[in-house]
């Protein structure tokens, strides 16, 4: 008997190891970042993910209350398990919008999976930005987008708020098996290019619970864009959710089981919208569901746009 109870003890040691595996915790103040608004923590921040990549069991990266300003930051992978990256606080651009929008990404995370972020603000700080955009300054920088998924797998991002970027919000490219949650994203209505999230060459990506009000499309899906579920989002002002623009060449990936669903449009320029420029194509948008939304003050509540063209700059096709 006195055999089989060390036998069963040992098997439910083994299991709780199983169950509840080791973890690691980089907070990215031991690298030397300082939560004060001013001090570039760019290196620290690198330093911590650096640390938690190499890391064999389960890491978390926790960024403190307090303000840290980060400039463009490439946040790389494989990692060697699944990481936690903890936003307490929250992470500021410089007031300079040249110090990232020379770049095209700001916050980059390229080539990992496993990975959750939990809460935290951004704040890219494109006020100044959209002003040179707005004034024909020809020495504007191309600008940035604030958090870009490029070359991920099985990664959920919840509860975060993204803040007044250059460009898009989120933007997710060459990902599958993506969720994002609870999302907070937030810049003035007149603010050019502001997607909220911008999906292209991915698939299983799902966008639940989120409050989006933009300069531009809540949420916008570009070519190769596959399994995109989109519930309960509450989208303006903006210019609602779009599948497209489509057709900017000829050998170009569809757009394919998109659902749009139980979800609330408020002073939008659209509802939702399937755009595409008037030029021939491979491209499609196929199997699209659109169902149980509320439009409130919508200018267009379903549109299909076959010839896109924004401003009357029509770079595809000629204008009629």
């Amino acid at each position: 008997m006195g055999n089989r109870k060390l036998i069963f003890f040992l098997a439910g040691v083994i299991a709780a190891a199983v169950h509840f595996p080791a973890t690691a915790g980089y907070s990215v103040v031991q690298f030397g970042a300082k939560g004060d608004g001013r001090t570039d923590s760019t290196a620290a921040f690198q330093a911590a993910w650096k640390a938690a990549c190499n890391t064999a069991v389960s890491s978390t990266v926790s960024v403190p209350k307090g303000t840290f300003l980060l400039r463009p930051v490439s946040f790389t992978g494989p990692c060697r398990n699944r990481i936690l990256f903890q936003i307490s606080g929250t992470i500021v651009a410089p007031d300079d919008y040249n110090a990232i929008g020379k770049s095209e990404f700001w916050i980059l995370f390229y080539k990992v999976t496993r990975l959750t972020v939990v809460g935290g603000t951004v704040d890219a700080k494109g006020q100044r930005f959209w002003s040179c955009r707005k004034n024909g300054n020809n020495h504007c920088p191309p600008g940035a987008r604030s958090i870009s998924f490029q070359w991920c797998s099985n990664v959920v991002v919840s509860g975060l708020s993204s803040l007044n970027s250059q460009t898009v919000h989120i933007a997710i490219n060459e990902c599958s098996n993506m969720r994002l949650q609870n999302l907070r994203i937030v810049a003035p209505a007149g603010s050019p290019n502001t997607d909220g999230v911008h999906v292209e060459s991915s698939r299983g990506v799902t966008v639940i619970g989120s409050s989006i009000k933009t300069g531009d499309d809540c949420i916008s899906i570009g070519q190769g864009g596959m399994n995109v579920w989109l519930e309960r989002i509450g989208c303006g002002p903006g210019h609602g959710i779009s599948v497209g623009s489509l057709g900017n060449g000829f050998n170009e990936a569809g757009v394919q089981n998109v659902t749009v669903t139980n979800s609330m449009f408020t002073r939008t320029q659209n509802g939702v919208r399937v755009k595409s420029w008037a030029r021939p194509s491979g491209g499609y948008a196929r199997n699209l569901v659109f169902k149980n939304l509320v439009m409130r003050y919508v200018a267009n509540p379903i549109i299909i746009d076959q010839q896109y063209c924004p401003d009357n700059r029509c770079p595809h096709q000629e204008c009629e």
